[in-house]
């Protein structure tokens, strides 16, 4: 199994392992899962009744205060200028739409919106990964894995080229 270290500011602060094929079970509870990075309440078992359901994500996800205070936070850690704020996004190391941890410190990380390692490419690579997971043909711990270990490179495997 491979391991998936979890940051949290720059400094390792769990891991967790992930399966290496689709029909692999639940590993919550057997495996050392950070409560604090990834969402206890969602896991291959339960992914029909949280992440596959339209509208979860809408209903899981924090406040915009609660946003716009960790990433100006996070902008003032990395010196970068406050009017620089509308080309960033907090985002979700492992996101909503995968079972990440809504309001986590370690779970979020300050990204720009646009280029190459763009929050917008990013996205698109979520979603898939969602639609792959909820679809059958990916499992959770597999697409958690890929998005985070590397994310640029999942989206060169599971993305059509473009």
């Amino acid at each position: 199994m491979a391991l998936l270290a979890v940051l949290s500011f720059g400094a390792a602060s769990a891991a967790f392992a992930a399966p290496t094929d689709a029909a692999a079970p639940d590993l919550l509870g057997s495996v050392d899962q950070p409560p604090d990075v990834l969402n206890a309440d969602v896991r291959q078992s339960t992914i029909s009744s949280t992440i596959c359901v339209a509208g979860y994500t809408a209903s899981i996800r924090p406040s915009s205060s609660f946003t716009q205070s960790v990433k100006f936070k996070l902008m003032q850690a990395q010196s970068i200028p406050r009017s620089e704020a509308s080309g960033y996004e907090l985002d979700h190391r492992i996101p909503l739409a995968l079972g990440g941890h809504p309001r986590a410190l370690a779970n979020l990380m300050l990204q720009p919106w646009e280029g190459e390692r763009g929050a917008k490419k990013k996205d698109r690579l979520e979603r898939a990964l969602q639609r792959m997971v909820c679809n059958g043909t990916l499992a959770l711990d597999q697409a958690r894995e890929a998005i985070f270990s590397d994310w640029e490179a999942a989206y060169r495997s599971f993305m059509p080229q473009r």
